[in-house]
């Protein structure tokens, strides 16, 4: 049975997503970079390639330390979701990428990125895709779309959340949004839905990515 409630990863991982370019343009050139849950540690050897970026990931899987730590990258076991023993700013960006709803106490994390880094970097899957909706309104069950192979009760993906519910976390937590760019499918049955995503990203998006900062109180 499929599970991905604990990860494992050969040591020879190279993880592929689509968001990563999209990471990338948001990261200034020799930042200092903190991945939280940085998995095998392929975005953060993207961004020391591509930017020369000074970075520290921070992994619960052990497999995740050792396959980051394979690819010359600085990796520490730990969960995320917990006080992180890093100084306020220390860091010009905290990236976390496709795990926000995988932790127990997500805003927990938010918290700590906006105290820890300058500027955020968040992304995660969309639950409010109009094939989520109609899956749950014809089928009567939890969606499967975006659970990826994965059941309700096998998957690691606990607070499944909307881009939505993302921005009115931020607007009720003093979180300025920067940028945002969301991407979905091209095409659905040969029909172009590109352009609703820009239009309407919280129905036709399928991954959102934020650039956050906090917001100066006057």
């Amino acid at each position: 049975m499929n599970d991905n409630r604990n990860y494992k990863y050969s040591i020879d991982s190279v993880s592929k997503r689509g968001e990563f370019k999209i990471v990338s343009r948001f990261v200034s050139k020799r930042a200092k970079v903190i991945d939280l849950a940085c998995g095998d540690g392929t975005l953060l050897k993207l961004l020391k390639e591509k930017k020369n970026v000074k970075g520290l990931g921070v992994e619960l899987a052990p497999s995740g330390v050792k396959a980051a730590k394979r690819k010359g990258v600085m990796s520490i076991q730990s969960r995320i979701d917990v006080k992180l023993p890093f100084k306020d700013n220390e860091f010009d960006y905290a990236i976390c990428n496709v795990t926000l709803h995988m932790v127990m106490y997500p805003e927990t994390l938010v918290s700590e990125m906006v105290r820890i880094s300058k500027k955020q970097i968040i992304t995660f899957p969309n639950f409010a895709h109009f094939l989520n909706r109609l899956e749950l309104l014809f089928f009567g069950r939890m969606p499967q779309l975006m659970l990826y192979g994965y059941k309700w009760f096998s998957t690691g993906e606990i607070h499944q959340l909307s881009i939505k519910d993302f921005e009115q976390f931020c607007l009720k937590n003093n979180i300025k949004i920067l940028k945002t760019e969301h991407y979905g499918p091209g095409r659905l049955l040969s029909i172009p839905i590109y352009p609703l995503v820009k239009l309407f990203p919280n129905v036709f998006a399928s991954m959102a990515v934020f650039l956050t900062e906090a917001k100066k109180i006057k």
